[in-house]
């Protein structure tokens, strides 16, 4: 439950970034049962983290209600987990696969209103504020060719091949880790079923 508290008050500090449809920390519906979209397994954010990691371990042995704000054992345990999520594992098995996930999009390359690449991320308002989330549970998209109608924070579906291939970029207000690239061939606004 601290675990919880401890996530939702990184997603306060950004409360005041909001859509009429998403509010910050809103994931999008999980589909009842993935299925097979046409060429692509569609698959949810769950399957992205190998089976046995578990992202918050760190802090199950701390007593975050002890903590006051500027205690330098909070600092030191937020610069802890940055580093870990940054690190986080990938699941392997993925390599190669052709896909369909959706998410929100944060533009990374833009120019004359299309955007040639992105992260896609699993709640409204990541990667726009530091901290972003794991590494395992960021997508560097790199589609096709430049996709246009599309903003910060839309929901989308992309469908593509996806590869364990780690990169930094910049997003938001600082550097996020992407554990994945996925090389999209179909970018679509999200619809629930």
């Amino acid at each position: 439950m601290k675990a919880l508290v401890f996530i939702a008050a990184l997603l306060a500090c950004c409360a005041g970034f909001a859509r009429a449809d998403y509010q910050v920390g809103d994931h999008l519906a999980k589909p009842a049962k993935p299925s097979a979209h046409g060429a692509y397994q569609e698959i949810d954010w769950d399957a992205l983290m190998p089976k046995d990691w578990d992202p918050i371990k760190e802090l199950k042995a701390t007593d975050l209600g002890m903590m006051r704000d500027g205690d330098p054992r909070a600092n030191a345990l937020l610069l802890k987990m940055q580093e870990l999520w940054e690190k986080a594992p990938v699941e392997a098995s993925l390599d190669g696969k052709r896909i369909r996930i959706p998410g929100f999009m944060v533009p990374l390359d833009e120019a004359k209103g299309k955007v040639s690449e992105f992260l896609l991320v699993p709640y409204f308002g990541a990667c726009i504020h530091v901290p972003p989330p794991p590494a395992n549970q960021i997508i560097h998209v790199v589609p096709d060719k430049p996709v246009a109608g599309h903003h910060m924070m839309d929901a989308v579906w992309v469908n593509g091949t996806l590869r364990t291939i780690r990169s930094q970029t910049r997003a938001g207000m600082g550097m996020a880790s992407a554990g994945y690239r996925l090389e999209a061939q179909s970018i679509e606004p999200y619809k629930q079923k």
